[in-house]
C-alpha cells in the first residue's frame, strides 16, 4: 500500500468513527457552534468584543484577527477549493442528517477551520486570554467539520495550516513592509 492509500484510508476511518462516536448532546453542541461561525459571524462578533472591551490591546487583537480570517479565506475559499477538487465524505458514513445539509463546493480545505485558527491565532500573541478562549469554539468548529460530514480529517488539518500560515502572514507582514520600503 502506498502512502498516499494509506493516509487516504486513515482519513476515512477516523471520519466513520468520528461520526459515529458523538452523543445527541455533543452533536447538537457542535452543531450550535458551526451555525454561530458560518459566514463568520463568531469572529466578527469576537472581533466587535475585543475592540468595545479590550482597550488598545482589544482593538490590536481584533484588526489582526479580521485580517487574518481574510487571508485565510482567500487562500482557502478563493484558490485552494478552486484547484481542488475533492468530494464530501459519503453521506452513508453519518448516522445523522446533517451530511443532507453541507455545500457543494470542494471539501479540501475547510474554510471553516481555516478562519477559526487564522482569527485564534492572530489573536493570541496581542491578547493571550482572548486568544486561549477562541481555541475553545475554534476547536469545536474544527471536530464538527468532520462529526458531521461536510469534511475528511486531512481537510480540517489543511485548514488548519492554512489558517496558521494566515495569522503569521498577518503578523509579518508590517514587519516586512517596513524593512523593504524603509
Amino acid at each position: 500500500m502506498s502512502l498516499l492509500a494509506g493516509i487516504r484510508k486513515t482519513d476515512q476511518s477516523l471520519a466513520k468513527q468520528l461520526a459515529a462516536s458523538a452523543s445527541p448532546g455533543l452533536h447538537r453542541t457542535l452543531s450550535a457552534v458551526e451555525e454561530t461561525a458560518e459566514g463568520t459571524k463568531l469572529w466578527c462578533g469576537a472581533a466587535a468584543t475585543m475592540a468595545w472591551l479590550g482597550g488598545w490591546r482589544g482593538r490590536k487583537a481584533a484588526v489582526a484577527g479580521m485580517a487574518a480570517v481574510a487571508v485565510a479565506q482567500l487562500v482557502s475559499n478563493g484558490v485552494c477549493k478552486q484547484l481542488a477538487d475533492r468530494p464530501r465524505p459519503p453521506k452513508e458514513w453519518f448516522p445523522h442528517d446533517e451530511a443532507e445539509d453541507r455545500p457543494d463546493s470542494s471539501s479540501f480545505p475547510s474554510g471553516h477551520t481555516a478562519a477559526a485558527v487564522a482569527f485564534t491565532a492572530a489573536v493570541a500573541p496581542a491578547w493571550p486570554l482572548a486568544g486561549a478562549l477562541c481555541a475553545v469554539p475554534a476547536a469545536m468548529l474544527a471536530i464538527e467539520r468532520v462529526q458531521s460530514g461536510a469534511h475528511y480529517p486531512s481537510d480540517v488539518a489543511a485548514g488548519a495550516a492554512i489558517g496558521l500560515a494566515s495569522a503569521w502572514l498577518t503578523h509579518r507582514t508590517p514587519r516586512l513592509i517596513l524593512r523593504h520600503w524603509l
